[in-house]
């Protein structure tokens, strides 16, 4: 079979897993940027062309949220202004900061984060949204900024820490994958102008790649549903485990 068609065939397939992982728990960029390098793209139009995978992702991921009603409107509201300048920032880290040193960081501070979840007060009431007042909004501003330098910065793995920050709140991981949702989309707008504006977005692959990410997407989205809480807390525990070795012993 020819070469050519084939990375093509294999960029959708490959899409819907890493779209699937994408909106359970996060960590699918560390699947499909090294496909779009392996497919020949070089690693800077490789990041590029993955962006525009999922931004296509997160359009339909985070419709079907909204659109089942899991989506916090509070808390996506106070989220987007500081994550969009976080990512403006994470951009320009790009670079100047070596990645390798902040991949380690990462694996790091995704094991910690998650930890900390599993601490939470069982008694703590499951919050739909964000709770009202300056000292919680003050709170998630710095917090979605700084996610959105990493997420400006990598981009893979920010789920991770969107979720972590989501359950410490006091939602639970449904409601937390609808948030992350909307701040990959929101986050990932912002450098698909840049990369574009830079010519580093090959266009084909990169639909490709999205048509099957978007996929994933939605049928993650209404199988968490189903699912529930409880089996999304186990699957985002095994996939940051993975992730953060991951992250360790590749180069």
């Amino acid at each position: 079979m020819d070469f050519e068609f084939l990375k093509y065939l294999i960029l959708p397939v490959f899409g819907f897993l890493a779209g699937f992982i994408n909106t359970m728990a996060g960590g699918g960029s560390f699947l499909t940027t090294p496909l779009l390098i392996f497919t020949g793209l070089e690693p800077t139009v490789a990041n590029a062309t993955n962006r525009l995978g999922i931004w296509i992702q997160s359009v339909f991921g985070f419709n079907k949220f909204r659109t089942m009603g899991y989506f916090p409107v509070r808390m996506g509201r106070v989220s987007i202004i500081p994550s969009v300048t976080g990512a403006l920032l994470g951009s320009y880290l790009a670079t100047i900061v070596a990645e390798d040193a902040f991949r380690k960081y990462l694996a790091f501070f995704m094991v910690i984060m998650t930890l900390v979840t599993f601490f939470r007060p069982k008694s703590l009431k499951v919050a739909e949204d964000l709770e009202h007042g300056l000292k919680n909004t003050a709170v998630s501003v710095l917090v979605f900024f700084v996610m959105g330098i990493y997420s400006g910065f990598i981009q893979a793995g920010v789920g991770f820490l969107v979720l972590a920050y989501c359950v410490m709140s006091g939602m639970d991981y449904i409601r937390g994958n609808a948030i992350k949702m909307f701040m990959n989309l929101s986050t990932a707008t912002l450098s698909m102008v840049v990369f574009i504006y830079n010519g580093k977005v090959m266009w084909l692959p990169g639909i490709l790649l999205g048509l099957g990410m978007a996929s994933g997407a939605v049928i993650a989205a209404k199988f968490s549903v189903k699912a529930g809480n409880v089996f999304v807390k186990r699957f985002v525990s095994a996939a940051v485990i993975l992730f953060a070795v991951l992250l360790l012993v590749t180069e």
